[in-house]
């Protein structure tokens, strides 16, 4: 459990998916917010996620197989009035479309910035979107393949857990680490990623087969995070009684220019843009809700409730992008009054 713990705080710090949140906004102070909002949603949503099957397994013991995981359908199924269920469904298709859409356009990304212009720096930007759009339908198809061969791995539920053991301290760990480290170095972050990478698949893989042993579920997930550890503390060791300091480490983070309040960005029309459309769905959503809720055949107080209070904070939203927008107009015409008008 620690190590599953540990594991999911520098998945959350070290997935480029996620960093993205954290990028993506106007300064430091705002990145910092999303981390705290980041952090508190976390720690409300698993009980969102998880009580429900977990109810639903206490309802229906009977339960066996890969059967447990349609768990929250099958309890939003039993509870949930006429209408409901097919707006919770469609939900769930569209986050995980969205999530995989997110995932295939960073892994195209860096396949074509990170590889593919490094073998062929002088290819044309033409070149280079094709490229990306060839590499995004290929990790696609590899999506849909690996997907479909979910159930013969034991389930979604195995086959996250075992990509957690074998990869998530070694891919993420060692660059999270880094930014609070004045010693790591790119040899010691490649080295711990490698060996960690080898050793895991070792005892996955091959272990089992040459030697007859292999580690169960505490035991790969202690190692695929524990290696991390200790191997970039060993490195951490070796650097400090060198007095080594990365100087990639001062470039980064000891530029006294690089402070919270030297950055002050305003919110582009793009960023106001997609407030927008983000506001705009919540309202129409919540709206869709209300209306389900008078059609249901019970629950129709609960349901009604729970788009109205949706609907308010859409429309809440949708003021403050209104102001934002107009704050931009005065900045963007203060010189010449007439046109804020």
């Amino acid at each position: 459990m620690l190590a599953f713990c540990l594991y999911n705080l520098v998945f959350i710090g070290g997935n480029w998916a996620y960093v993205q949140r954290y990028t993506s906004v106007a300064s430091p102070q705002k990145a910092r917010k999303v981390g705290w909002l980041f952090g508190a949603l976390y720690i409300i949503s698993p009980v969102i996620w998880m009580l429900p099957p977990m109810i639903y397994r206490v309802i229906n013991p009977d339960l066996q197989g890969l059967s447990d995981e349609g768990a929250y359908l099958m309890m939003c199924k039993a509870v949930l009035p006429a209408g409901m269920l097919g707006l919770i469904l469609g939900g769930m298709i569209f986050a995980t479309s969205s999530s995989v859409n997110t995932t295939l356009n960073i892994a195209a990304g860096v396949f074509t910035n990170d590889i593919f212009k490094h073998f062929f720096p002088r290819s044309s930007n033409k070149k280079n979107m094709q490229v990306a759009r060839g590499s995004t339908l290929g990790f696609g198809v590899l999506t849909i393949l690996v997907a479909l061969l979910v159930p013969s791995m034991g389930g979604i539920v195995e086959v996250v857990l075992t990509v957690a053991a074998l990869t998530g301290g070694a891919l993420y760990l060692p660059p999270v680490w880094a930014m609070f480290s004045r010693r790591q170095t790119g040899f010691s972050i490649l080295c711990t990623t490698l060996i960690s990478l080898g050793i895991n698949v070792f005892f996955k893989f091959i272990s089992p087969a040459l030697l007859e042993f292999g580690l169960d579920r505490a035991g790969e997930m202690a190692v695929g995070v524990g290696l991390p550890v200790l191997l970039l503390a060993g490195f951490e060791a070796y650097y400090a009684l060198k007095k080594h300091t990365d100087e990639r480490y001062t470039l980064v983070f000891g530029d006294d220019t690089l402070t919270e309040k030297s950055v002050d960005l305003e919110a582009t029309p793009e960023n106001l843009r997609a407030l927008q459309i983000i506001a705009t769905g919540i309202v129409a959503i919540s709206t869709l809700m209300i209306i389900l809720g008078f059609l249901a055949d019970f629950a129709t107080g609960l349901v009604v409730g729970t788009g109205l209070v949706i609907l308010l904070l859409g429309s809440v939203m949708m003021v403050q992008v209104s102001k934002l927008k107009k704050v931009n107009i005065l900045k963007k015409h203060r010189h010449d009054p007439r046109k804020v008008y």
